[in-house]
């Protein structure tokens, strides 16, 4: 047998190390079609000159680029057959990437566990992405939800513990980044570090109808080769699910209005995809300060965030009900780092 039906929650091994293919080089294409499926408009990623102004070598691609690019890697070793994405925990950005870098991916299985229906289990990786030099630009843990296809014994279940918040200390930062001299007109807002508080959330305003060829274009150009991104017959409503990660980068694209400053995404502390997403459904967003820290960076900051994105309808600022439970008009919950000048 030629062709290969992909790894189904049986298949996977405790320290299991997998290196995906196939190695991909970026270039500025990738940052075209970036900012054309999104309302990508951030600074640092739009403009060599500023760039250099902040003490990079030239403008990077955008860090969701990065994070899309390793992801897609994995899919078809981790999530081809998988039910859903359920979440994320332990990112951290290590290094740019520029156009020319060639990216690859390796996840080491860090958990199992099966589910109490017996058809599906779920899988807990640690990724790592590498640039051509073998240095890491990105790595992180996810769990997924994936199917059986054959009945086998229950493994013992292994969830690994995971930290809940990626500690300011830890944060990695590029060389050389200097906010001193930061440009706000350019950037588009003139909000800086001190100027948001911890509690303070910000209604992001806008809102962007998903389309389904745009979405499946998104899913493409990350090479993510998932079933339920594609084939409607996979699901027995007969939709393609939304990837995560486009509603990810949509919300993140929102929030430019009321965060434009917020240039650098430095770490993933965690995120769930609280509900689905399908084609029609009108993407808003809208974030939360949690946290604020000082850097050893020139004139930088790190403001951890709660980007929440939702259907349109939604109530302002609404996550959960009364039992804690997701509220069904939410369809991310996403906490990270990110950098902004001071």
């Amino acid at each position: 047998m030629k062709t290969n039906p992909g790894r189904f929650f049986e298949d996977y091994r405790i320290g299991e190390v997998i290196a995906h293919a196939v190695p991909r080089t970026v270039s500025g294409g990738e940052r075209a079609l970036y900012h054309a499926l999104y309302p990508a408009r951030g600074a640092l990623y739009s403009s060599d000159e500023f760039a250099r102004a902040s003490g990079l070598p030239a403008s990077p691609l955008d860090d969701l680029i990065a994070f899309h690019v390793v992801f897609g890697k994995t899919v078809p070793d981790i999530s081809l057959n998988a039910v859903a994405n359920l979440g994320y925990a332990e990112g951290r950005w290590l290094a740019p990437v520029y156009p020319g870098d060639t990216l690859r991916s390796e996840s080491e299985v860090i958990g199992l566990k099966e589910n109490s229906n017996g058809k599906s289990g779920v899988v807990y990786v640690r990724t790592t992405g590498r640039n051509q030099h073998g240095t890491p630009v990105l790595d992180y843990v996810r769990w997924v939800m994936v199917r059986k296809n054959r009945e086998t014994a229950a493994p013992d279940p292994v969830v690994p513990k995971l930290q809940a918040v990626v500690s300011p200390e830890a944060l990695v930062f590029p060389a050389g980044l200097d906010f001193s001299n930061y440009d706000f007109a350019l950037a588009g807002e003139p909000h800086r570090w001190g100027d948001y508080a911890v509690g303070e959330k910000i209604d992001h305003v806008d809102g962007v109808t998903v389309e389904e060829a745009e979405h499946m274009l998104a899913t493409r150009l990350w090479q993510n080769t998932a079933k339920v991104h594609f084939d409607a017959t996979f699901r027995e409503d007969g939709r393609r699910l939304i990837y995560g990660g486009h509603v990810i980068s949509m919300a993140r694209a929102l929030s430019f209005n009321g965060l434009a400053n917020a240039q650098m995404i430095v770490a993933l502390n965690g995120g769930a995809h609280a509900n689905p997403c399908f084609a029609g459904d009108t993407v808003r967003a809208w974030s939360e300060v949690l946290d604020k820290a000082e850097t050893a960076a020139p004139g930088v900051g790190a403001i951890r965030l709660r980007l929440v994105a939702v259907k349109s309808g939604a109530a302002p600022f609404a996550l959960r009900d009364e039992a804690g439970k997701y509220l069904p008009e939410v369809l991310l919950d996403l906490d990270y780092w990110a950098l902004m000048p001071l």
